[in-house]
C-alpha cells in the first residue's frame, strides 16, 4: 500500500512537470521490452526535454523513489512482478535532424529510422546498425554494433546529464569506448542526443549494403520471436553461440523460453515466457558451458 500510495503522489507532483498524459502508472513493461516480459512499473514517465528529464529526477531523488532510464528496452529483461519505482523513457526524444555531413537524433530515435534518414540524405556510415533493434541512446551507452560496425566509429559528440544532473556535451574520445562499454555505462550518464559524423555516399550502394546485411540477419538470427538480441557478450577468444552449440543445448527450453535452434547466442520468447523462465535458462546454458569448456558466459541482457 506504501509503494502505491508513493507511486500516486508522486504522480501527482510530476504532472506539472510532464503534463497529465505522460505519466502512467502500474504500466506493464512487457509493451516495452523487446522479450515483451516484465511485470507493471509502479510510474512510467515520458519526458519531452532536457528541463523535463532534470526535474523528472530531481522529484524522483528527493523522494527517494528508484527510478531507471528507458530506451527502447532491447537489451532489458524486467522481472515478472514489475519494477517498485519509476522508469523514465526517452521514446519522445526521437527527432532526426540532418546537417551536412552530420545526423544529430534525439536518445529515443530508433537505429532503423536514423539509418533510413542516413540513406535518405545519401549519408554511409551507419549502414551496419540497420538491424540493431535500440535506440540512439542505448546505442551509445552500450557501444552497440554488428557486422565489424560499432557505435564509436561514426559517433562524434553526444549530449548528456551527468550524475549531479548537468547538461554537458561529450567528444567521442572523452567516452571510452571498448566492446560492449562506454563511460556513459560506467558513470550513469543519461544520453539525451547523439550526433553522428558520416560520410557522403551513393544511395543506391547504402540501400545496398542494407539490404544484404539485413537479409543476412534475418537468415541467422530468430528475428520472429522476443528476445534482447545476443544474450551473452563474446568471451575473449569464442563465440558464445558455437559454445552453447557445442555444448548441446540449442533448444533447450524451460516454459516458453529458450535457447534459439536457428542461433544459440539467443534466447527467445516462444510466446509466453516468464522473466522467471528466461533466468532458468540462462543460468542453465552458463552452469553447463562453464562445466564442459571451463568458460563462464557473461549475460549482455540486463536484469530490471
Amino acid at each position: 500500500m506504501g509503494q502505491n500510495s508513493d507511486a500516486q503522489e508522486r504522480a501527482e507532483e510530476l504532472k506539472s512537470v510532464v503534463g497529465k498524459g505522460n505519466i502512467l502508472t502500474d504500466e506493464p513493461m512487457s509493451e516495452h521490452t523487446t522479450f515483451k516480459i516484465g511485470g507493471p512499473a509502479d510510474l512510467f514517465v515520458l519526458p519531452g526535454n532536457a528541463d523535463e528529464v532534470k526535474k523528472t529526477l530531481e522529484v524522483l531523488k528527493t523522494a527517494g523513489m528508484p527510478y531507471f532510464i528507458l530506451g527502447k528496452g532491447s537489451d532489458l529483461l524486467v522481472d515478472d512482478a514489475g519494477y517498485r519505482g519509476a522508469i523514465v523513457s526517452l521514446e519522445r526524444f526521437c527527432e532526426i535532424h540532418v546537417e551536412g555531413t552530420k545526423l544529430r537524433c534525439g536518445a529515443g530515435a530508433t537505429l532503423k529510422d536514423v539509418c533510413a534518414a542516413a540513406e535518405a540524405a545519401g549519408l554511409s556510415g551507419l549502414e551496419f546498425a540497420c538491424g540493431i533493434p535500440g535506440s540512439v541512446g542505448g546505442a551509445a551507452f552500450m557501444n552497440a554494433g554488428a557486422y565489424d560496425g560499432v557505435t564509436a566509429d561514426v559517433l562524434e559528440s553526444l549530449a548528456a546529464l551527468d550524475a549531479d544532473g548537468n547538461m554537458r556535451t561529450y567528444q567521442n574520445a572523452e567516452l571510452d569506448f571498448g566492446y560492449r562499454r562506454s563511460r556513459v555505462r560506467t558513470e550513469g550518464l543519461i544520453v539525451l542526443e547523439v550526433t553522428y559524423a558520416l560520410k557522403r555516399g551513393d544511395k543506391a550502394e547504402i540501400q545496398a549494403k542494407m539490404d544484404d546485411l539485413t537479409r543476412r540477419r534475418e537468415e541467422k538470427q530468430p528475428l520472429e520471436y522476443g528476445s534482447a538480441g545476443s544474450t551473452f557478450k563474446r568471451p575473449e577468444g569464442f563465440f558464445a553461440g558455437k559454445l552453447i552449440t557445442d555444448a548441446g543445448l540449442k533448444g533447450y527450453r524451460v516454459g516458453d523460453a529458450a535457447v534459439s535452434t536457428k542461433h544459440a547466442g539467443f534466447v527467445v520468447n516462444l510466446g509466453h515466457a516468464t522473466a522467471k523462465d528466461v533466468h532458468a535458462v540462462i543460468g542453465h546454458v552458463q552452469d553447463e558451458v562453464l562445466k564442459q569448456f571451463g568458460v563462464f558466459l557473461e549475460p549482455e541482457v540486463r536484469f530490471l
